[in-house]
């Protein structure tokens, strides 16, 4: 049964994370997404939901702002060549989430453990990190410290990349 947005905001009171979250337009791209910078305050997140040539699925979090090479990628998180976008019926399958809405907060439906997690060290260091709830229609923030207790808490230990580039025409 895949975890609603309600139903994570629920989860995460009841491990007594305190979080923030605001609702709005349904934001697909970062681009998109540059409205909310001033009103969040922390890291604002690009997610990959990716697979190698073995099948193995990775979740990669980093700014919003952090350019991503795709051909090389993969030698960074230990994938088996080359990797590629997951597809739609994976990403509902083991995140409950659709394109546009790819978050670390869909590790709670991540129950089989399908889905291996890396965070760039650039977002790690901020206080906070904003995130979708499982729906691209609102963004919630929540302690960095939180959020990994929040993977933890869901069998998920993420895995820490060193700095990624950020590009200087995304800020």
């Amino acid at each position: 049964m895949v975890v609603t947005p309600d139903g994570l905001l629920a989860d995460l009171t009841r491990l007594g994370i305190e979080h923030h979250t605001i609702a709005h337009q349904a934001l697909f791209t970062v681009e998109q997404s540059k409205g909310l910078y001033g009103k969040m305050p922390g890291g604002q997140t690009k997610n990959l939901f990716i697979k190698d040539k073995k099948g193995r699925h990775f979740l990669v979090s980093m700014e919003h702002d952090v350019v991503v090479d795709l051909k090389s990628i993969h030698t960074r998180i230990g994938a088996q060549g080359r990797v590629s976008f997951g597809n739609a019926e994976d990403m509902l399958a083991f995140l409950g989430v659709v394109p546009g809405s790819v978050t670390l907060f869909g590790i709670i439906n991540d129950v089989k453990n399908h889905v291996t997690v890396f965070i760039d060290e650039g977002l790690l260091a901020y206080d906070k990190i904003n995130a979708h709830p499982l729906t691209n229609e609102a963004t919630t923030s929540i302690a960095t410290a939180d959020m990994l207790r929040f993977l933890e808490a869901h069998g998920h230990k993420a895995e820490v990349l060193p700095r990624m580039a950020a590009d200087p025409e995304a800020c």
